[in-house]
C-alpha cells in the first residue's frame, strides 16, 4: 500500500471543475440557488440557539456561577477563531462537504474521510439527542395547557408514546427491586414511576411491549419531509422559527432584568476558574452548528462573499444573546439552584410567573425544531460530498429532478435519526457531539496552517487576517514561564499542575490525563514550528483552543470517538479506498 494513496489530495481547480461540469450537464445534477446571506445567519441562529440556551446553561451557570459569561466569551472566541478558518476554505472552495471537502485539500484522502466519519456522528448522534430532548419539551409544554372553555386541563399523552424502550425496561425492571424490597411505588423518584407505568400500559404484541417515543418520531419524519422537499422551504421555516424564538428570549431578557438581584452575583466566581471549565463541555455544545452553514455553499447565491459574513454574525449575535442570559439567570436566582434541565422555565417558577413558563415550553419545541431542521440538512450534504468522491456508493449523489435535494441521502439520514430515537436514551452525547465537531475544527484550522505558504491553491475572496504567531506563541510562552518562575516553587499553578500530573495514583489515573498531555504536546510542538514557518496566529489559536477543550473532555469519551473512527476506517479500506474517483483515475 503506498503511502501516497493514501493522502492523494483533490485540488481547488479540480473541485471547480467538477462543479462547473455538474452545471453544464442536465440540470438534475445541480443544486438550487436560494440563499442570501441573512438565511446563512438565521441557519447559523437556528443551529446554535437550541439545547445550550434553553438547557446546558443553567448547568454550566451552577458549576461556574456568573463568571460562567467568560467562558461563553472563550468559546465564541474559539468558535470564531474556527470560523475564519472555515470562511476562508468557504470562499476557496464553495461547495458542499464543508470540512470533509476542506481536508481533502489540505491533508488528503485518508484524513478527509477520518473527519467525514466524524461528522457522521456528530450530526447523527447530535440529531437523536435532539429529537429525545424535543420530544420531553413537546409533553411538557402539552401538560401545561389549560383552556377552561373547553374544559382542557393539560393535555396528557399515555406515558408509553412518550418514553424510549430502553429507558422503560431498565426502571421497570428497577421498579420491580424496589417494590420486592418493600417500599411503595409512590416513594419512588418520578421517573421511575413514569417507566414503571409506560412498561404496564403498553400496548403488546407477543412479548414485546411496545414502548415508543412517538413524539420523537413525529418531529423527525416532519423535518425530514421539509429538508426532502427544498432549501426554499427549509429556508422559510428556519427563518419564521428564528425570530420566533428571538423574540421569545428578547421578552426573557426584558421582563427578568426586572427581577434580577445583585447580591446574586456575589461571589461571581465561587468555585474559581475550575469551577468556570467544568462547562466547557455543556457550553461548547452550545455553539455547535455554525460549522453546519458551509454545507449549504452549493445553494448561496454567492457563497465566497455571504458564507464568511453569516458565519461570523451568528457567532456573534448567539454570542450576546448567551452572556445576556447567563446573567439573568444568575441575577434571578442564586446559582447553585440553576442545575435543571429547563432553566429558563425554572426562574420564571420561581418568581410566580405561570405564563412566563408556557412562553418558554413553546420557543424550546421550536427552538429544538430548528436545531434539528439545520443539521438534518447538512448530513445529506456531506454523504452527497463523499459520494460524489466515489467513498460512499454512488446513491448516495442523487438529487431529486424537482426538489433539487439530495433525495436519497435525506431520507436515509431520516432513518438512521428516528429509529434509534424511539428505543434509545443516549447518554454521553453532549460530549460524543462536541468532540467530533471539536476534532473537525481542530483540522480545518489545521488545514489554513498547511495551506497559507503554498503560492499555487487558488484563494477565495476573503482570506483571514495574517499575524506571525512564531512572534506571538514563543513569546507568550517565555512570559508565562518568566511568570511562573518569579513565584518560586511555593504555591506555582504552574509547577503545582506539573506536579499533580505527574503523581498519579494508578494507570487508570494516568489514562485520564492522557487528552491533556496531548494538548500541552502539541501545544509545544506548533510554538516550535511556528517560529521557522510562520505560522497565521488566527487558525493557531483556533486550533490550540479547540484541542485544550477536547482536552476537558473525560478520557471515557475519547475512547468511544476512536472505537466509532476504527469503524470507519474498517469502512474506508474495505469499500471507499479502491472505489475513490482518484484512485481510479490514477
Amino acid at each position: 500500500m503506498s503511502q501516497n494513496s493514501l493522502f492523494r489530495k483533490k485540488t481547488v481547480e479540480s473541485i471547480m471543475a467538477q462543479v462547473t461540469a455538474n452545471a453544464a450537464q442536465a440540470e438534475s445534477n445541480t443544486l438550487h440557488k436560494h440563499l442570501k446571506m441573512r438565511d446563512l445567519v438565521a441557519f447559523g441562529i437556528a443551529a446554535i440557539i437550541g439545547a445550550g440556551i434553553f438547557s446546558t446553561i443553567g448547568q454550566a451557570s451552577a458549576q461556574g456561577g456568573p463568571a460562567v459569561i467568560f467562558l461563553f466569551l472563550f468559546t465564541a472566541l474559539a468558535s470564531g477563531f474556527a470560523a475564519f478558518a472555515y470562511a476562508e476554505f468557504a470562499s476557496m472552495v464553495p461547495v458542499a462537504g464543508s470540512a470533509y471537502t476542506y481536508s481533502y485539500v489540505a491533508f488528503g484522502e485518508l484524513i478527509a474521510w477520518i473527519i467525514g466519519w466524524a461528522l457522521i456522528m456528530e450530526y447523527a448522534i447530535g440529531n437523536i439527542t435532539v429529537a429525545i430532548s424535543w420530544s420531553d419539551y413537546l409533553t411538557t409544554m402539552l401538560e401545561q395547557i389549560h383552556i377552561e372553555s373547553l374544559n382542557i386541563k393539560g393535555i396528557h399523552l399515555p406515558a408509553w408514546m412518550q418514553m424510549d424502550y430502553l429507558s422503560a425496561a431498565k426502571g421497570f425492571q428497577e421498579v420491580k427491586t424496589q417494590l420486592a424490597q418493600g417500599l411503595k411505588l409512590q416513594d419512588l423518584g418520578l421517573n421511575l414511576q413514569g417507566a414503571y407505568e409506560a412498561w404496564t400500559s403498553a400496548p403488546r404484541i407477543g412479548a414485546f411491549h411496545l414502548v415508543l417515543d412517538i413524539p420523537a418520531l413525529f418531529i423527525i419524519v416532519l423535518i425530514t419531509w421539509l429538508v426532502y422537499r427544498g432549501i426554499k422551504e427549509s429556508r422559510n421555516a428556519s427563518n419564521a422559527m428564528v425570530i420566533i424564538k428571538l423574540a421569545v428570549i428578547l421578552l426573557v431578557i426584558a421582563v427578568g432584568v426586572f427581577y434580577i438581584d445583585m447580591k446574586n452575583w456575589s461571589p461571581f466566581a465561587p468555585e474559581g476558574v475550575s469551577g468556570v471549565l467544568k462547562g466547557v463541555s455543556a457550553v461548547f455544545f452550545a455553539y455547535i452548528g455554525f460549522d453546519a452553514i458551509s454545507t449549504t455553499a452549493e445553494e448561496c447565491e454567492n457563497p465566497q462573499r455571504d458564507l464568511p459574513r453569516g458565519m461570523m454574525w451568528a457567532i456573534i449575535i448567539c454570542t450576546i444573546l448567551y452572556i445576556i442570559i447567563a446573567l439573568v439567570l444568575t441575577g434571578i436566582v442564586p446559582y447553585d439552584q440553576l442545575a435543571v434541565g429547563e432553566p429558563l422555565a425554572f426562574v420564571f417558577e420561581q418568581i410566580n410567573m405561570p405564563k412566563m413558563t408556557f412562553i418558554i415550553s413553546i420557543s424550546a419545541v421550536i427552538a429544538m425544531a430548528s436545531v434539528l431542521l439545520v443539521f438534518q440538512m447538512g448530513q445529506p450534504r456531506i454523504w452527497m460530498s463523499m459520494s460524489r468522491d466515489g467513498l460512499l456508493p454512488s446513491v448516495f449523489q442523487r438529487i431529486h429532478p424537482k426538489y433539487k435535494t439530495p433525495s436519497f441521502a435525506t431520507i436515509v439520514v431520516g432513518f438512521v435519526v428516528a429509529i434509534p430515537a424511539l428505543f434509545m436514551n443516549l447518554t454521553m452525547v453532549t460530549d460524543l457531539c462536541s468532540i467530533g465537531t471539536l476534532f473537525a475544527f481542530v483540522l480545518v484550522c489545521g488545514g489554513v496552517l498547511v495551506l497559507q505558504n503554498k503560492p499555487d491553491v487558488p484563494r477565495g475572496s476573503f482570506k483571514t487576517p495574517y499575524v506571525n504567531a512564531g512572534i506571538v506563541l514563543p513569546a507568550a510562552f517565555g512570559l508565562g514561564l518568566i511568570y511562573s518562575l518569579t513565584l518560586g516553587f511555593q504555591g506555582n499553578p504552574v509547577f503545582n499542575a506539573i506536579y499533580n500530573f505527574l503523581a498519579f495514583e494508578s494507570w487508570s489515573d494516568f489514562g485520564q490525563k492522557i487528552p491533556a498531555l496531548i494538548f500541552w504536546t502539541f501545544t509545544l510542538f506548533l510554538t516550535i514550528i511556528s517560529i521557522p514557518k510562520k505560522l497565521s496566529l488566527i487558525p493557531a489559536l483556533g486550533l490550540l483552543s479547540c484541542l485544550y477543550m477536547m482536552s476537558e473532555i473525560p478520557l471515557q469519551n475519547w475512547i468511544y470517538f476512536g472505537i466509532w473512527l476504527v469503524i470507519g476506517l474498517v469502512i474506508y479500506f474495505g469499500y471507499s479506498r479502491k472505489n475513490s474517483k482518484l484512485n481510479q483515475a490514477g
